[in-house]
């Protein structure tokens, strides 16, 4: 009988221990992932293609911005079709570097950019209680940009973190993550 207990607790606790570590690896792999990357490089030849980003990007009304995303921005809303698969975006191009000013952005576009940040709204069921939305933070040229530990930021960025994209969205007015309409 004790010896049944001793497998029975040790099943146990080798049960937690798995289901944690099954929890945190989902979590870890919430963005950054070799799915969320490819689906990001389509997602910018998309935009290029509209002309969102890249040199034709058309311009928009800069702004004064703030942490995290720049000093300037615009924000640009469009549909998207990516392999048959159609979803609202939002664009915002981030600017700074000194003497940054909305004029002066407004001006020189290309020589403030320093980033961009975009929400896809993927398919239902890609991440519900997220809204469905897909994060992916770009440098000027169109690289994905990484976090301080090298994850590349597209996917489900910082889902379930108290900081980053997720966490500040879900403050949005009117719970739909958006701080522009």
């Amino acid at each position: 009988m004790k010896k049944y207990l001793i497998l029975l607790t040790g099943a146990a606790i080798f049960a937690v221990i798995f289901n944690y570590a099954q929890l945190s690896h989902a979590e870890s792999e919430s963005f950054g992932d070799s799915e969320s990357v490819a689906f990001a490089e389509q997602l910018w030849q998309a935009m290029q293609k509209l002309d969102l980003v890249g040199e034709s990007a058309r311009p928009d009304q800069p702004y004064k911005g703030t942490h995290p995303h720049g000093a300037v921005l615009e924000t640009l809303m469009d549909t998207l079709n990516i392999n048959g698969r159609e979803g609202e975006i939002l664009v915002k191009r981030n600017y700074g570097g000194a003497g940054v000013s909305i004029n002066a952005a407004s001006l020189k576009r290309s020589e403030y950019l320093q980033d961009v940040t975009v929400m896809f709204k993927r398919d239902k069921g890609y991440d519900d209680e997220n809204q469905d939305w897909f994060w992916a933070k770009f440098d000027a040229e169109g690289k994905l940009a990484s976090n301080p530990r090298g994850r590349q930021l597209a996917g489900r960025v910082a889902r379930g973190k108290p900081k980053g994209c997720i966490a500040c969205h879900k403050m949005a007015p009117g719970g739909d993550f958006r701080f522009v309409k």
